[in-house]
Formats: structure tokens, C-alpha cells, sequence
């Protein structure tokens, strides 16, 4: 009597999984269904360039970016159903597998067996690709020039630092592979988020009720690398629009299928920030800097204190009664001035910033007069700096000489109206290592900055090799909130010959792009043309 009971069993799984079966299946249908409808949100207008026309390129373009958003996202959708017709075949799998008597041997062993053992085989080495890779843990580097910088993007946009003469340092994603990619990304790490597992650090109590879904317009910002040997790393953050809670969430791709490294909350609510700045005369850029302070430190983020360090005697009682002001208007005391009767020297005025602190940790961002930040480079700043952890070096782009960029113009736009990413207005400074964001223990334990170089130029070179050759991981990326205008540069002669050779290269690179360099160069050749064409009109006419 034993078989028929067997068979009876086998024959109850069947109905039971056949059930299940078609359960899934009208799940996959109900959800494309709901997916393919069209939103009724008034939210889902994409943002436009500030004073932009609002003619009829203005919304061809946006209608061009909505169409793609909802190519991309019909896109996830189909492999979305691909993998779940995927679990419906390796169901259906198991359903035949527990109708036959006995598994099949291979070489006197069990076939499934064999199976996972492949399968614990791969998903060990993909692990150990992860242990490879520079992504809990910074690699010990020989200089600068060995660290793979991030690429940073937003759900539209990616910000580049590879560009050669064709691309562009901001951009749209122009391969599909690389949108797609970019899309189940952001996809991925609200998986993660909205279906913690137990190692997440979720409340078990929690019901889906009562935790917040998160969606792909709280994507804030991403970063990427790809380490060629091993794989590629992403690092993704999400908000809700009203809260001050950060979702991040480090994903890595060991060229196989995305794997899941950490998933954490990050709150940032308390975070102050020292902005530290050093100065030896130059008012004028100052009264500008603190006019942007003002209007994101003050104003928007609240979160911030200001250190001036001030070398000299000339120019001391105009930044005085500039932060004085600044004061009485806002009510704002957050500030200390240093004030050094020496010679200019940046790595030293950064370091007696960094002592004057005397309440504990904190976050300090090394800053330049000429520097211009956003609240959203703020909260960059502290999602990607963490104590005895991580460092961020952001780089900076930084804009051309604007007499040049807007010659066709009577007078060149005010600043704000100056701050784009094109070929033609800036590049990224990925030469440059003077803005970095780094707490006040870390940069105390590695010894600061080497205080025997002088003038120009250097200093911020040492500090982060420091950072190279020790434990703490370096995060390199371009950051679309922070700008370095453009100023006169004057290379002094008591500079020593590698200083000079430097400064002069800054020098020349600050000054205009190569097409507009070129238009410069050849400005007698392109007048004449002019003229020739003018007098063969005339003689026409």
C-alpha cells in the first residue's frame, strides 16, 4: 500500500504547485498592467535648466526625456517578466523532479548535488571578488595616478571626467547598454531597501505597513567604478523629499549578476561641517564667497561653521567688517577668524584651521576664496567622508576666463547664470586635489599637511598621497554642485621651477577651451577670410 500513498502525495504537491503556478502568473500580469498605465502624478515633470526659455525646443525637450524615462522603465518591466518567466521554468523543474522515482546518478553521484555544488563553487568566487576589490576597505597606492575615480549620476544625467574631444562632461547616457545599466541599478538598491533581509538591521517588528517604500524619484545621487579585474562598484543614495534621512546602499557587480554588499541609513541631521578658508588679501572674491555662503550655508543647510585664516595685515579690517556685517544681518556667530602675520602659505593656514576646532570631532571641508558649492555638495560631503574609513576628494569644475566663454556678449551673466557643465564654459579640474572633505582625527593621525612647502601649488598633492599609502579609502569623484571661478592667475618668480611649470600649465588650462584657444590662435587668419569675403561681395554688388 506504500506506492499508492506515494503517489498520492506527489499527485497533492502537483495540484499545490500548479496553483502556485498560475497564482505568479496573474501576479506578473496585474503588475505590467499597473506598471504600463499612465501616471496621473503631478509630480512626474521633469526639472528644466534654470532661465531657460519656455519656448517650443524647451518642451520638445522635454517630452524627449519623458519618452525615454518611460523606454527605460518599459525596459526594466520586460526583464522584469523575463526573470519571473525565468522562476516559473525553474519551477516547473522542480515539479517534474519530485514526480520522478529516483534523481539520476552521475558517476555514482546525485546529479542535483552536483548542481550546488557548481552553484556554491560560483557564488564563493564572485564573494571573493568583492574581498578583492577596493570597496569596504582602501588599497594601499604608490601615487595619485593609481586611483580609479567614481563617475557620479543622477537618474538623467552622468558627469564624467573621460571625454576626449566628443564627449561632454555632462551628459545623457548615449548607449543604451549604459542606460540600461544605470536603470536597474537605481532598480536594484530599492530591492534592497523596500525588502530588507535581517543583516539590513531592520526591525523584525516592522510590517511593510508600517516602513517607508521607497520609489525611483527619491533617488538622489550614484557613483561608479570599475575595477577591471574584478568588477564594478556603486554606491546609491536615496531620500524622501521631507526627511533628512539618507538611504545608502553599495552595490557590486563582479562581471556577473549584481550583489548586494551593505545597506545602511545615514543621518546626516547633525552633521556640522567646519568650511575652513585661507586668505591673504583678495576682499573683493571674499565679499563674493560670502555671499554664497550666505545664501547655502546660512540660509539652506544651517549646519555649517566658518574658519577664516587670514596671513597678513593688509586687508585684515576689510574681512573683519565683512564677516561683522554678515553677522548683525543674519545672526549668525558660527565663525572664527585666525589671523597670522606671515607669508601665505595654504598648507599652513588649513592646519591652523584644522587646530583651531577645540570641541571634538568634526567634519572639515578644505575651501578656496574662488570656490562655489551647493547645499547638495553639503550632504555629498558628509555621505562620502566617514571617520577612519573614508576620505572624499571631489573634483571640482572649473570655469573659463567668462571675457572669453561670453566674447559675443556685451558683458558677461552673472555668475549663477555661469555654472554649467559644457566643453566650452569649464572642464573637470581632475588635476587638482585642494578641495577635499575629511574628519579632523583622520587628518591629524596622518600628520596633516608638510609645512615646509612654500607658495604655490604642492601641498595638497602630499596630503593625499598620504591618504594613498595608508588604510583609509579614497573616494574620487566629479560632483555637479562644485565650481571654481575663474580668476587672474599670477605665477611669481620666487616660485621654484617645478611650482612655476605647474602654475603656468594651470594657467594656461583655466583660461579657455581648445576650440576657443584655436579661435584665438588663428584670429588674424579668420579676420582676413572675413574681409576677403566682405570685398568679394561688394565687388559683386
Amino acid at each position: 500500500m506504500r506506492m499508492p500513498r506515494r503517489g498520492l502525495v506527489i499527485q497533492a504537491r502537483t495540484r499545490w504547485l500548479l496553483v502556485g503556478l498560475a497564482l505568479l502568473f496573474s501576479l506578473v500580469l496585474l503588475m505590467y498592467l499597473l506598471e504600463c498605465a499612465p501616471q496621473t502624478d503631478g509630480n512626474g515633470s521633469l526639472p528644466g535648466v534654470v532661465g531657460e526659455s519656455m519656448g517650443k525646443e524647451y518642451y520638445q525637450a522635454l517630452l524627449q526625456e519623458q519618452e525615454e524615462h518611460y523606454q527605460n522603465r518599459a525596459t526594466s518591466l520586460k526583464r522584469q517578466i523575463a526573470q519571473l518567466k525565468q522562476e516559473l521554468q525553474e519551477m516547473s523543474d522542480k515539479l517534474k523532479s519530485l514526480q520522478e522515482r529516483k534523481s539520476p546518478k552521475v558517476n555514482g553521484m546525485n546529479y542535483q548535488g552536483t548542481k550546488e555544488q557548481t552553484s556554491n563553487d560560483l557564488l564563493e568566487f564572485l564573494h571573493s571578488q568583492i574581498d578583492k576589490a577596493e570597496v569596504s576597505v582602501g588599497a594601499k597606492l604608490p601615487s595619485e595616478y593609481g586611483v580609479i575615480p567614481f563617475e557620479s549620476f543622477t537618474s538623467m544625467k552622468v558627469f564624467q571626467l573621460e571625454m576626449g574631444l566628443t564627449r561632454h562632461p555632462e551628459e545623457k547616457p548615449v548607449r543604451k547598454d549604459k542606460r540600461d545599466e544605470l536603470v536597474e541599478v537605481i532598480e536594484a538598491g530599492l530591492e534592497v531597501i523596500n525588502n530588507p533581509d535581517e543583516e539590513d538591521g531592520q526591525d523584525e517588528d516592522d510590517g511593510v505597513g508600517d516602513r517607508q517604500l521607497y520609489s525611483e524619484n527619491d533617488f538622489i545621487e550614484g557613483y561608479y567604478r570599475t575595477e577591471r579585474d574584478k568588477g564594478t562598484q556603486y554606491e546609491l543614495f536615496y531620500k524622501k523629499m521631507d526627511g533628512m534621512e539618507y538611504r545608502h546602499v553599495t552595490l557590486f557587480r563582479p562581471f556577473g549578476p549584481l550583489m548586494k554588499v551593505k545597506s545602511e541609513t545615514v543621518d546626516i541631521s547633525r552633521s556640522i561641517i567646519n568650511v575652513i578658508v585661507p586668505l591673504a588679501g583678495r576682499t573683493e572674491a571674499f565679499a563674493q564667497f560670502m555671499q554664497n555662503f550666505r545664501d547655502v550655508c546660512i540660509h539652506q543647510d544651517k549646519r555649517v561653521h566658518l574658519t577664516v585664516v587670514y596671513f597678513g595685515q593688509d586687508g585684515l579690517s576689510e574681512v573683519k567688517s565683512i564677516l561683522e556685517s554678515v553677522a548683525r544681518e543674519t545672526d549668525f556667530h558660527n565663525y572664527t577668524l585666525v589671523s597670522l602675520n606671515e607669508e601665505f602659505n595654504r598648507g599652513r593656514g588649513l592646519d591652523m584651521g584644522a587646530r583651531a576646532w577645540e570641541k571634538g570631532e568634526v567634519l572639515m571641508f578644505f575651501c578656496d576664496v574662488d570656490v562655489y558649492f551647493t547645499a547638495e555638495f553639503l550632504n555629498s560631503c558628509r555621505l562620502n567622508a566617514e571617520p577612519g574609513k573614508k576620505v572624499f576628494y571631489p573634483v571640482v569644475f572649473s570655469l573659463y576666463n567668462p571675457a572669453i566663454v561670453y566674447a559675443n556678449q556685451d558683458i558677461p551673466p552673472p555668475v549663477e547664470q555661469q555654472l554649467v557643465h559644457k566643453k566650452d564654459s569649464g572642464f573637470w579640474r581632475d588635476f587638482g586635489f585642494g578641495m577635499t572633505c575629511q574628519y579632523r582625527t583622520d587628518f591629524l593621525t596622518v600628520g596633516g599637511f608638510d609645512l615646509e612647502v612654500k607658495g604655490w601649488g604642492g601641498e595638497d598633492v602630499h596630503l593625499y598621497r598620504k591618504y594613498l599609502h595608508g588604510e583609509l579609502m579614497v573616494v574620487r569623484t566629479p560632483v555637479p554642485g562644485l565650481f571654481h571661478l575663474w580668476h587672474e592667475k599670477h605665477c611669481a618668480d620666487e616660485l621654484t621651477p617645478e611650482q612655476y611649470r605647474m602654475c603656468i600649465q594651470s594657467k594656461a588650462m583655466n583660461e579657455a577651451s581648445h576650440s576657443h584657444l584655436g579661435m584665438l590662435v588663428f584670429r588674424e587668419e579668420i579676420e582676413a577670410h572675413l574681409r576677403k569675403q566682405a570685398y568679394r561681395t561688394n565687388s559683386e554688388a
